[in-house]
């Protein structure tokens, strides 16, 4: 055996063992029925931080939800030029967040944990709308102007970076905040491979395109807004909008046309959740692990994506872009993959049985809609990943600032390296790409979690500070 294999042997070894240890089951616990709990490294550290989080600000997706709702009509008011508004930060984290993985993965789950597991995705998202509230108030508190693009930026890299390095040598980059922006460009290319090959698949299966036409024409479209100074934003702020709204309102009429089963499918739901189907059949863990599992990275709560977009709003309290991204993990899971597990629970069993995942989703809207649904699901999905993919990139420029400086060069070599491989994506699916993008994600999150949990109190202390500021407005 050559050098060279050796080499790449001990590599793959090292990439494996990595992604064991953050995504595979390090504890497992009995369950009646012959079931079993498996608890990665990941759901161990995010739903207990996300407990803490929710109990430490009162429940605050309940409390302020009203509030949260009443920011996003509030009337812009930026002070500095080029910046953007709290509402336009959320149209960028919900691109991302509204993804893929509210199509294919909200199917990979229902397909491996039945119904139930639509119940632990909406506990989930109300633990992360609480850890997205802490992680965009702390971004907001350490974000920081941005000489190239105009506005702010900021970050994990830079609240992490505050929290690991002493005051006397603040001008020395941060390992753990290097190591986070580091995982983050990676886990952007992994997630730019996957996009490009979601897309062109869609396409052949519902047009019969050519995969190299529908990756021509999408990196071409993608090359013009993302290399432009500006763009992304502009571009954000009416197709997030546009794909949630036909998404949501294809969904209500599916869910107007079948009505009369509503109840059938919430029983099922509910039932299927706490294993009283499942347990005589040993799947119970599979139900909360796929449910949990879809929930925590669906909405990216505690993965430190999001926080990249907070940071850059200009708002005139740090509390209120907290809780913005809140009801962006809101939107995200109780509402967009709600849809989409509606779609599929509200067709026939027979007619779904066996199918997996874009097939179930296909076949479930050839039910529903005829043709016509499947051309619709086809669309969707090239919207939200395409403004996935804008996103990411609008997320790079704080980590690659943080990691190079204050250069168009570098910042321009990233988007052109995140346009290769979309790609390359497209033309064909490289597993270990996709899984390099796992390993980013979990990567992040371990380190992002790192500064968060001990930095919470001064979200806390916002948070605190907002609320008063509400009181002493209704007052007289």
């Amino acid at each position: 055996m050559s050098i060279f294999e050796l080499t790449g042997n001990f590599i793959m070894a090292i990439f494996h063992a990595v992604y064991n240890i953050l995504w595979g089951d390090i504890i497992t616990i009995p369950l009646p029925g012959g079931s079993s709990l498996g608890l990665s490294l990941l759901i161990l550290i995010l739903i207990p931080s996300g407990i803490y989080f929710t109990i430490r600000t009162r429940f605050l997706p309940f409390r302020l939800f009203s509030e949260m709702l009443r920011i996003t009509v509030e009337k812009r008011n930026v002070t500095q030029k080029d910046s953007i508004s709290g509402l336009q930060a959320l149209f960028v984290s919900t691109a991302t967040r509204v993804g893929m993985g509210n199509l294919v993965g909200v199917v990979a789950a229902i397909s491996a944990g039945g119904a139930g597991a639509v119940f632990w995705m909406w506990i989930i998202a109300l633990l992360g709308s609480s850890t997205a509230f802490i992680e965009a108030t702390l971004a907001q508190l350490y974000k920081e102007k941005d000489p190239l693009y105009g506005g702010y930026r900021g970050g994990p890299a830079y609240y992490i970076h505050h929290f690991f390095t002493p005051k006397r040598n603040s001008g020395r980059r941060s390992l753990v905040a290097v190591l986070f922006a580091i995982s983050g460009l990676i886990c952007w290319c992994g997630i730019s491979q996957v996009i490009g090959n979601s897309v062109s698949s869609a396409f052949e299966n519902a047009f019969q395109i050519p995969p190299i036409y529908t990756t021509a024409v999408l990196v071409i479209i993608a090359a013009i807004i993302v290399l432009r100074k500006n763009a992304t934003v502009k571009v954000l702020d009416v197709m997030v909008p546009v794909m949630a709204v036909c998404y949501f309102l294809a969904t209500i009429f599916i869910i107007l046309k079948n009505a009369g089963q509503l109840p059938a499918v919430f029983q099922r739901i509910f039932l299927e959740a706490f294993g009283l189907r499942q347990a005589a059949a040993g799947g119970f863990g599979a139900v909360i692990m796929n449910g949990a599992k879809r929930g925590l990275f669906s909405n990216e709560a505690g993965s430190g994506s999001a926080p990249c977009a907070a940071a850059a709003a200009d708002v005139s309290h740090p509390a209120k872009e907290g809780l913005l991204q809140s009801l962006g993990v809101f939107i995200d899971t109780l509402v967009i993959c709600s849809c989409s597990a509606m779609i599929m629970l509200l067709a026939p069993a027979d007619l779904t049985e066996g199918l997996a995942g874009m097939d179930l989703m296909q076949t479930a809207m050839r039910y529903h809609m005829g043709e016509p649904g499947v051309i619709f699901i086809a669309a969707i999905l090239w919207l939200f990943s395409f403004s996935t993919f804008i996103g990411i990139l609008f997320y790079a420029r704080s980590n690659v600032a943080y990691l190079f400086g204050d250069s168009w060069r570098s910042q321009t070599l990233y988007k052109i390296l995140a346009l290769i491989m979309l790609f390359i994506g497209g033309l064909a699916a490289y597993t270990f790409v996709w899984d390099l993008g796992d390993i980013g994600i979990g990567l992040m999150t371990i380190f992002n979690m790192a500064a968060l949990i001990p930095m919470a109190p001064q979200a806390i202390e916002a948070l605190k500070d907002y609320e008063k500021n509400i009181r002493a407005r209704k007052q007289p």
